[in-house]
């Protein structure tokens, strides 16, 4: 059974109501068909006719009280509601759906700025970041073909800490959604000191910050993505792995690199894309690429729903 199967028939187990903002456009109204037809999640398709005005204007009046201090005034606040993101995000953090998709009409941006305002980050975590789910047919390595990347959609230029925060959001994501034990890598130009940049010193102190973070978890770096992901390369360049050449969630040193790589590997190898997954939450909210696909939307709803069992 391939992953995307499997994710569909997880989310049935334990039906979740999933809130899709983004009604007006035709691949969500689809979607949402196909979601309820097949029984994957409960659906809120949140047309502006289901909008409650005066559970709207609390909305407003909570989210003007947490930032009128920091210089938005209540037009503006106004002007936010106006778009159906916001409630669907402050409908999340109440509690009254498990969680939300939007992104295929909004920008990366302003989903991930509804979920920080409205939803609020984990302290657990601290840090909102994103990963992608990718599918490879036909792949021997990872879990079967199956990695999470992490980050390509949030934090440009990753610190070591927040590299470290990245790591551990990612791996509880590949243990909840796809049952994997996770095996972590951070990716580099080097392998192990093969060159020396303040880049490479940077995923290092990553490394030992996520093991202080996580000691039971299986990750090194700095490797390149070959001496992670292929054992034989890994027995040439570093046969004293932990991974053994078997990483099956990769952690890119910048937004650049991940955002390439998944965008190379998605055309390249006609991979799945899910995501971008937001992780660091406190409630499970997810981003789509504005070019995904109905089948897209689907399965980040169904991984949503996944992680709120």
């Amino acid at each position: 059974m391939d992953a995307i199967t499997k994710i569909r028939n997880k989310a049935k187990q334990n039906k979740k109501t999933i809130v899709l903002p983004e009604s007006d456009d035709k691949r969500i109204f689809e979607a949402s068909r196909i979601l309820e037809k097949e029984g994957i999640v409960n659906i809120l398709l949140l047309t502006r006719d289901l909008i409650d005005a005066s559970i709207k204007e609390r909305y407003i009046e909570e989210f003007y009280k947490d930032y009128g201090a920091k210089g938005i005034d209540l037009d503006s606040v106004r002007r936010l509601f106006d778009d159906p993101l916001y409630y669907a995000a402050k409908m999340t953090s109440e509690g009254k759906v498990d969680g939300f998709v939007a992104g295929a009409s909004h920008t990366t941006a302003d989903t991930v700025r509804s979920a920080l305002r409205c939803v609020g980050v984990d302290e657990g975590i601290s840090i909102a970041s994103s990963c992608f789910i990718m599918a490879i047919p036909g792949c021997p390595y990872g879990a079967e073909g199956t990695f999470v990347y992490a980050d390509c959609g949030v934090i440009p230029d990753p610190n070591s800490r927040q590299l470290a925060c990245i790591a551990k959001a990612s791996s509880d994501l590949a243990v909840k959604v796809l049952d994997v034990k996770p095996r972590i890598a951070f990716l580099s130009y080097s392998t192990k000191g093969s060159a020396k940049s303040k880049s490479a010193e940077k995923i290092k102190e990553a490394l030992a910050l996520l093991k202080e973070m996580a000691p039971d978890l299986i990750a090194d770096g700095e490797l390149q993505v070959d001496a992670a992901i292929v054992p034989e390369v890994a027995d040439i360049k570093h046969p004293d792995s932990i991974l053994d050449g078997k990483a099956n969630v990769l952690i890119f040193p910048n937004l650049e690199a991940g955002n390439i790589s998944y965008k190379l590997t998605q055309r390249l190898a006609n991979a799945r894309a899910l995501g971008p997954l937001l992780v660091g939450f406190k409630k499970p909210c997810s981003d789509l690429s504005r070019g995904c696909s109905v089948d897209d939307v689907i399965d980040c709803a169904a991984v949503t729903a996944i992680r709120a069992q």
